[in-house]
């Protein structure tokens, strides 16, 4: 053991997380590539220059070192790039070491089984939601919904990532989204803070939700959040109907209680061990039902 280590102060450990330690280059490369998404597949350098405040030839570097290691390449004969495989590799390493992934797959596959819905796991990452995990529903009009791993959604505009943000208070909900008005992208969009707090907490005392075209028109879903072993939640569990409503007949099969079902027994695997409720929940996949004078 070298001197410096050897007489290193308890608080050497805490001082390395100082800026200091950061490394620029590395900072940069990095805040690249998060600005590529769906919406903007293809930057060019000038583009992402404006958008991180960084020299143009410092962006140009940056940008040909990530092409040379496969995280990004060329889209076109211009200077335009796009994510490249290397992004995909790692992404697809970390979506199968999870835990949630390797012990959720039986559990929605049997989902998908029982209601014959294609049913997936949503985990959420910061503003967005992540598809982590798919059970594809065999019947051809699924063909049809373009959702798949690695999707990722605007949290705030979904039922899925409202229901995952089910444990979060007003002020943290804030810290999150501190713009004064929130993007719509259907009438049923929240246009503000208080509006997605209100939702959060409606679906929160309800114990799922229930979407019907709220964000995408012609695709409902029910959702049911999963907990881990310290009580937040943790991820969805959630089953897509493609269309616009959800009929008498799918929700008197038991399609609410089924979800709620899967995310009970994933919450399980998490170790989740919730404390003795007051009354049955049992009741509470009909109370759906009854808003809508259907029972």
């Amino acid at each position: 053991m070298t001197p410096d280590v050897a007489n290193a102060s308890p608080d050497a450990d805490a001082d390395r997380n100082d800026t200091s330690y950061r490394v620029p280059g590395l900072e940069r490369g990095l805040r690249i590539l998060t600005e590529f998404s769906p919406r903007e597949p293809v930057l060019g350098a000038p583009e992402l220059s404006r958008r991180l405040g960084i020299p143009r030839t410092t962006v140009f570097r940056l940008l040909q070192t990530l092409e040379s290691l496969g995280f990004l390449e060329r889209a076109d004969r211009d200077r335009n790039y796009r994510l490249g495989v290397a992004v995909l590799r790692l992404g697809f390493e970390y979506l199968s070491s999870l835990e949630l992934t390797d012990l959720g797959l039986p559990l929605i596959e049997a989902l998908r089984d029982a209601t014959g819905l294609t049913s997936h796991i949503v985990i959420r990452d910061g503003r967005d939601i992540v598809f982590v995990a798919k059970a594809q529903s065999h019947a051809p009009i699924f063909s049809s919904v373009k959702v798949n791993v690695g999707t990722r959604l605007p949290a705030y505009a979904t039922t899925h990532g409202q229901v995952l943000m089910g444990d979060l208070t007003l002020d943290e909900l804030r810290e999150i989204y501190p713009e004064p008005q929130l993007e719509r992208f259907t009438p049923s969009t929240p246009e503000t803070v208080e509006a997605l707090y209100e939702r959060i907490r409606e679906d929160a005392e309800r114990g799922y939700a229930v979407s019907e075209s709220s964000f995408e028109r012609g695709i409902s879903v029910v959702s049911a959040p999963v907990r881990n072993d310290t009580g937040r939640i943790a991820a969805v569990v959630t089953t897509t109907i493609p269309r616009p409503g959800i009929d008498t007949q799918l929700l008197d099969s038991g399609l609410i209680d089924k979800v709620r079902h899967t995310a009970d027994e994933l919450s399980k695997r998490l170790n989740y061990r919730p404390q003795a409720l007051k009354g049955t929940s049992k009741s509470k996949g009909t109370d759906y039902m009854k808003a809508l004078g259907i029972k």
